[in-house]
């Protein structure tokens, strides 16, 4: 069995990769029966040679593989028929821009995983960048606040070689007595929580921080009962919740009343409530001033997301009165950071937490006749059809939905 470590070819680049040198070094003396092959490419955060140096071989030319692993959509054109692939494919949810790829993939009769669907028995994701997004949306959370309240200037986080370098430009600032509030338990919340922890920004209750004023920075952690409850008043759960979100309302302008930033790191389910409307942003007591919008809904559940923002652009304005952007420095108007693929400023530590993952619980299955049912439940396509479990795509496929 031979695996591929592929280029990335989607525009923008992206610079991350599934497999760090050394995660590739991990996989053959774990695995000694398998081979492996790096396309070159000139983007990718770890250089060709930083492959070579481990005496794994770099080549241009992949089509003896058997199974490629990549990061982000392989474009229709490069796709090598009957073949196994590995990438976020982005078409899970019937997005429309990608309806084509998965034409392709089943005509050209791929094999496809997707990241997303690499689930455990009880379909809790394996496999993700959730916590470096966390991670680089929560400092970049604290570089608008420096910029909206004029108060201290951070580097982006994209200019920076890495996580160590990250957390010394944190250390040499100060934040002001603010009250931040943080939405998410998962990958991301926590990713942003260390940062915020980093910083020795006091936690507190959700009592304390509804009622109580600090002569320091503060921020609450909020879990999805926090910030909802049942229409009806009856006693709500988080299973409950999931199962039935319409049955809920949003509770959270208690928190808008009080809190100046806002990190969203929540994962939203469709029918779920929102956590404030365009309406409830044109309050005389709607606070918050910063936004870091981590989960990146557009026009969604939080409202002054009106487009996802870019790296080399980060933040933009939103003013709530007239709902449309604005210059993000003016007074009643709300800071947005929004960028979508946050990652990828941290390209070589979001690769290499995502690759020792990739070789602990995914690569195994390749070898023990995939005992847990990791690749049976994550395949989505499989001699030119889709599998059972994504039967659900073929009126997106048929072009119908």
């Amino acid at each position: 069995m031979k695996f591929a470590v592929i280029k990335e070819r989607k525009s923008p680049p992206d610079r991350r990769v599934v497999l760090t040198p050394m995660s590739c070094q991990n996989l053959l003396y774990n695995h000694p029966e398998a081979q492996l092959v790096v396309e070159s490419s000139e983007i990718r955060a770890f250089l060709d040679n930083e492959y070579s140096k481990l005496n794994l071989e770099v080549t241009n030319d992949i089509s003896d593989a058997d199974i490629m692993i990549g990061v982000k959509e392989v474009p229709i054109e490069v796709l090598i028929p009957n073949k196994s692939y590995f990438f976020f494919s982005h078409t899970i949810k019937k997005q429309p821009y990608n309806r084509k790829l998965l034409q392709a993939i089943l005509d050209k009769n791929i094999t496809l995983y997707d990241h997303e669907t690499l689930v455990d028995k009880n379909h809790n994701r394996l496999i993700g960048f959730g916590y470096y997004a966390g991670v680089v949306g929560a400092y970049n959370g604290i570089r608008t606040i420096g910029k909206k309240m004029s108060c201290f200037e951070l580097p982006k986080a994209t200019h920076l070689k890495g996580r160590a370098e990250l957390d010394m430009a944190l250390k040499s600032v100060s934040i002001p007595n603010l009250k931040i509030v943080l939405t998410g338990t998962g990958r991301v919340g926590q990713g942003a929580k260390e940062v915020l922890d980093f910083m020795k920004i006091k936690e507190v209750s959700v009592n304390e921080f509804l009622s109580q004023s600090f002569q320091e920075p503060i921020y609450v952690q909020l879990d999805t009962l926090d910030y909802v409850a049942r229409k009806d008043g009856e006693k709500a759960s988080k299973s409950d919740f999931f199962a039935h979100p319409t049955d809920y309302r949003s509770t959270f302008s208690r928190y808008t009343k009080v809190a100046d930033v806002f990190i969203a790191g929540h994962f939203y389910g469709k029918g779920s409530p929102y956590f404030f409307t365009r309406e409830e942003a044109k309050a005389n007591d709607f606070n918050i001033k910063v936004v870091a919008d981590i989960s990146c809904d557009i026009d969604g559940p939080v409202a002054c997301t009106i487009r996802p923002s870019t790296i080399e652009h980060p933040i933009y304005g939103y003013h709530p009165q007239t709902e449309l952007e604005s210059d993000f420095l003016k007074p009643n108007t709300i800071a947005v950071m929004a960028v979508d693929n946050l990652p990828c400023e941290l390209p070589r530590d979001a690769s290499e937490g995502f690759g020792k993952t990739f070789i602990e619980k995914i690569i195994p299955a390749f070898f023990n006749e995939d005992k847990d049912g990791i690749l049976s439940r994550s395949k989505m396509t499989e001699n030119g059809q889709l599998t059972p479990a994504f039967s659900y795509l073929q009126d997106y496929v048929d072009g119908k939905k």
